[in-house]
């Protein structure tokens, strides 16, 4: 008797607890924001994708071109490439991937989204392709910024093998869009001496073939860093001295479109002005 009604006391506790207990979280509804962050368990929506106009980048027409028509097939259902942005630094590879997007957005809203995976996130992704593909608008999964030293060779070969070496097909409505700042991921001739380093640049070059769209970013030189910070101060009627603006690039180190922009929004602040 005493235990039976020690089995109806945990089971009205039980049963207070569950009512307790908040309900699950209804699925994510990958379709309703413009962006996302994946963190290897939870997606975090973005309401408002943070890209300048496409027509701001400057010095980059040919891969505006190239990444823009390739996330409107995304978007319309058609075949599209993986893409792989690399090159220097500060020259755009990360602002083009959200500008791309956002402008294919702004015409066709809720036909692509974003995603971003977060540093550490890619063993998950096997598990984000599965939920993604049971969606009804197309993705374009971001990796920033793909380190290739000795711990991220693992996460490249991990990669790799997602790319293009798994069982199971990945949907033609989920496309990648990896940027890196190493030169060596697509530079075929061979001129390191070590083993291990020829190994590694086997493993980059293995990486980058696996890629049907690649995008390679170069170093400005004056006139196209002077074209890109003009790109950003023009619209604000602001204007510049073309030798104070090199000063500034020579005190950062580089001649790139993020350096331009740093200088433009020093400009703007002098004049109480925000960039857009």
């Amino acid at each position: 008797m005493a235990e039976m009604e020690r089995g109806e006391a945990l089971e009205r506790i039980a049963a207070a607890l569950e009512r307790l207990a908040p309900p699950p979280p209804p699925p994510t509804d990958w379709c309703a924001a413009p962006a996302y962050v994946w963190d290897g368990e939870t997606a975090r929506a973005v309401p408002v994708l943070d890209a300048v106009p496409l027509a701001q980048l400057h010095g980059i027409a040919a891969q505006k071109t190239a990444l823009r028509g390739n996330c409107e097939r995304l978007a319309q259902g058609a075949a599209a490439h993986d893409v792989l942005l690399w090159g220097a630094r500060g020259m755009g590879k990360s602002a083009l991937v959200r500008a791309a997007v956002a402008d294919v957005q702004a015409s066709n809203p809720q036909a692509l989204a974003l995603v971003q995976i977060a540093p550490g996130a890619l063993p998950t992704f096997p598990a984000l392709v599965a939920e993604l593909a049971q969606q009804s608008c197309a993705f374009l999964l971001f990796i920033d910024d793909l380190g290739f030293g000795a711990d991220g060779r693992a996460e490249m070969l991990a990669l790799r093998s997602l790319l293009d070496g798994g069982v199971a097909p990945r949907p033609s409505h989920i496309r990648l869009a990896v940027t890196a700042n190493r030169r060596s991921i697509v530079e075929r001739e061979d001129t390191s001496g070590a083993i291990h380093e020829r190994d590694e640049r086997d493993d980059a070059l293995a990486l980058a073939d696996r890629f049907g769209l690649t995008l390679g970013f170069h170093p400005a030189d004056k006139d196209t860093y002077l074209a890109i910070l003009a790109g950003y101060t023009a619209p604000l009627g602001l204007s510049f001295d073309a030798e104070e603006a090199m000063a500034f690039a020579i005190q950062r180190g580089n001649r790139s479109g993020r350096t331009a922009l740093q200088f433009a929004t020093e400009l703007a602040g002098r004049a109480g002005l925000t960039l857009s």
